[in-house]
């Protein structure tokens, strides 16, 4: 049968919680991010607490045969809870999504309170560490690969001033990769509106976007160019 926990034992686990949430919390708040460093606390801690809680009810129950409670069903509870505070951070702005590694933060720090509120140290420190690498050390290593960018080219002109094969070969030229495109022909005002989705390496985007436009720009009958 397990030993009821200490005094001792407690505070040890909460303090535990509390510095990763303090660690992971203080790398957010210096980005900015709606998840800063009260919420990773208060997420690591009462992970932690519950995981507590549920240990002493199991201790507790010990000579009770009729009730057993499950250690780790309040752990799961806390699991689940914790993806709806995550969604709250997650925001798209048209084909922009911003908040998943704030997400993907408060699930990961509420697992580092479930590891120490159990008393799994060592098992906690590692995740630990593998947060402040995944945080703070990849960024840096993500801007030196060749990641591709995704934007959508919006050309608008007279009704014979563009043709889809005619931007499109102008697109590859400049360096971008059209995929999907999109064309409306409004008859009454003899306009042609395309829009075309396109695929360019980030760290070519300010030198091709610039060339695009101002081939475009030479065009005869092209009104208005829209990137978003």
């Amino acid at each position: 049968m397990n030993a009821p926990l200490t005094y001792h034992e407690i505070l040890l686990r909460i303090l535990a919680a509390t510095v990763a949430g303090i660690v992971v919390g203080l790398e957010r708040e210096t980005r900015g991010r709606p998840a800063g460093l009260r919420t990773t606390i208060l997420a690591c801690v009462a992970s932690a607490i519950s995981m507590v809680v549920s240990e002493s009810l199991f201790v507790d129950s010990g000579t009770n045969t009729a009730w057993r409670p499950d250690p780790a069903r309040l752990g799961a509870g806390i699991l689940t809870g914790i993806g709806f505070l995550g969604a709250g951070t997650i925001m798209r702005n048209s084909d922009t999504i911003r908040g998943v590694t704030t997400a993907a933060s408060l699930w990961f720090v509420t697992v580092l309170g479930l590891a120490f509120g159990t008393g799994l140290y060592f098992l906690g420190f590692i995740g630990l560490v593998i947060a402040l690498i995944s945080l703070g050390a990849l960024p840096a290593l993500e801007k030196l690969l060749p990641v591709d960018w995704y934007s959508t080219l919006t050309v608008i002109g007279a009704m014979d001033s563009l043709s889809e094969r005619d931007l499109r070969g102008r697109l590859i030229i400049a360096g971008l990769k059209p995929k999907r495109v999109k064309m409306r022909y409004d008859l009454e005002a003899q306009k042609i509106t395309v829009s075309v989705e396109v695929q360019f390496n980030r760290k070519k985007a300010p030198d091709v976007v610039g060339k695009i436009v101002q081939d475009l720009r030479s065009l005869p009958g092209i009104q208005q160019i829209r990137w978003s």
